[in-house]
């Protein structure tokens, strides 16, 4: 108790050490300095201090005019009063205001007080020692409560509401046990009473003495309840000593079988652990695998019928345009480049899927003139540094020429649509009426392709008489 008080006191020791090296100049804000670092303490409601009986200073702005008034007419009654400590009500709480003056060597004269909200004082020792078998009571030379557990007794007179009576505060002398002279005493530092607690309601053994702060009259009471003063304390270490022994060996015994069963569990952990990614790297060995066996049965599959088709165009093209033979070999040879090279992942960026594509297409519509049209439309640049599975874009277009017709009258109209995050191919539906048996080589491909990668969201549908293949893109994070 004693501590804490203190601390509210040390503010005086500052201002003085603050007048002592500041000259006349920049004394003010020095001292103003101190009182905004004090009112950080939520239970300093407000504070101010005068130089020279020139304008009182505030350490906050939001200060009331009703406190300004207050503060003036304190200090103006207080002008020869060198220190105070009174207990006052304000407002409807009850504040402690220190008040102390001071007079350096060149008779510089600095006036500072504050006031501590008692409730708040109070709220503050309440997260003290809660497992104490005590408890204290704070009161000043004319009665008036401080601090109390009770904060409905804060503000009011001790010697109303309990048994503590002004002659408890006056100590006297009594026979000192190790001398027989009768002229030897001690002066007693306390007053001991047994009484009825106004708090706990039982009998107590309450001890009143001086509480030991400089400069601050005030007093303080301790009380013990009766029955832990019968006690046989040596019945209570001894028992005190084997629950502790007890408990200690339990713990000790918990914690040891805690960590064992950590331990196996962590180990177990580890081995399920172990053996999930085990199968996890197996899983993606047999879908990578599967992806290249349906790749290379895919490009066996391009590879003598698209050649055969694509040289039977170039020899009807040699006679009758040369400049679009040349083009047309040019791009058939980029194109068995692309099909001769795949690329480590099955993957590949989409710019690079697109200039193959419309190579592809050249050759297509070489070779079928105005039956067929393609269009590509980007409505997102970004999406073309993204990547779309090997050969994605000729498996969805060889499958809508291979199945559907195609005639001068009613072409077949392909549109592929880059979009941010996928790509969308549509053909208009004109199913033959004798199709060739799929081996669907070129969609299982695709599927194997975004599942390595976790991507299940590759579709196909038929709706409007358009069939539709919607291609994710796929993001790779370096």
């Amino acid at each position: 108790m004693s501590r804490e008080f203190s601390r509210f006191l040390e503010q005086e020791n500052r201002i003085k050490h603050a007048l002592k090296i500041s000259s006349k100049s920049n004394l003010s804000a020095n001292i103003k300095v101190l009182s905004s670092v004090q009112s950080i303490n939520l239970m300093i409601v407000d504070n101010w201090f005068q130089i020279n009986d020139e304008k009182i200073e505030f350490g906050n702005d939001s200060v009331s005019d009703e406190i300004k008034k207050d503060v003036a007419e304190f200090i103006s009654k207080n002008q020869n009063t060198t220190r105070s400590n009174t207990v006052i009500k304000q407002g409807k709480e009850w504040v402690w205001r220190v008040y102390f003056k001071i007079i350096s060597k060149n008779y510089t004269t600095v006036r500072c007080g504050y006031d501590i909200n008692l409730k708040k004082l109070h709220d503050n020792f309440a997260t003290f020692d809660k497992a104490a078998s005590n408890y204290a009571f704070v009161f000043d030379n004319t009665g008036r409560c401080v601090y109390h557990p009770d904060s409905t007794f804060i503000g009011k007179n001790i010697y109303d509401f309990s048994a503590i009576q002004p002659s408890d505060t006056v100590f006297t002398y009594k026979k000192d046990p190790a001398n027989t002279s009768a002229s030897d005493f001690l002066k007693l530092d306390y007053t001991k009473k047994i009484t009825m607690s106004e708090f706990l309601k039982l009998d107590v053994i309450s001890f009143t003495t001086r509480l030991d702060v400089k400069n601050l009259p005030w007093y303080i009471c301790i009380s013990f309840p009766k029955m832990i003063d019968n006690e046989n304390v040596f019945l209570v270490k001894k028992y005190s000593t084997w629950i502790y022994s007890i408990t200690t060996v339990m713990l000790l015994l918990i914690f040891y079988l805690f960590s064992y069963a950590n331990r196996r569990a962590y180990r177990e952990k580890g081995i399920a652990i172990k053996e999930k990614n085990r199968l996890l790297v197996e899983n993606e060995k047999i879908v990578k695998e599967k992806a290249l066996i349906q790749l290379q049965h895919l490009k066996e599959q391009i590879n003598p019928h698209f050649l055969f088709n694509s040289l039977n165009s170039l020899y009807m093209l040699v006679g009758s345009d040369v400049k679009t033979a040349q083009k047309f070999t040019l791009n058939l040879s980029r194109i068995y480049r692309y099909l001769i090279d795949p690329p480590e992942k099955n993957i590949v960026p989409l710019k690079d899927e697109l200039l193959f594509i419309e190579k592809y297409i050249f050759l297509q519509q070489t070779r079928f003139k105005e039956e067929l049209i393609f269009s590509i439309k980007i409505e997102d640049q970004e999406a073309l540094e993204k990547f779309i599975p090997y050969l994605a874009f000729q498996v969805v277009v060889e499958n809508a020429i291979k199945h559907n017709m195609a005639t001068q009258e009613n072409p077949l109209t392909t549109e592929i649509l880059i979009q941010k995050d996928q790509v969308i191919i549509s053909n208009n539906l004109q199913k033959k009426a004798h199709r060739e048996p799929s081996t669907n080589f070129g969609l299982k491909y695709l599927s194997s392709i975004y599942t390595f990668y976790s991507r299940t969201n590759l579709q196909t549908s038929e709706k409007d008489g358009n069939f539709v293949c919607i291609l994710p893109l796929i993001s790779i994070h370096s």
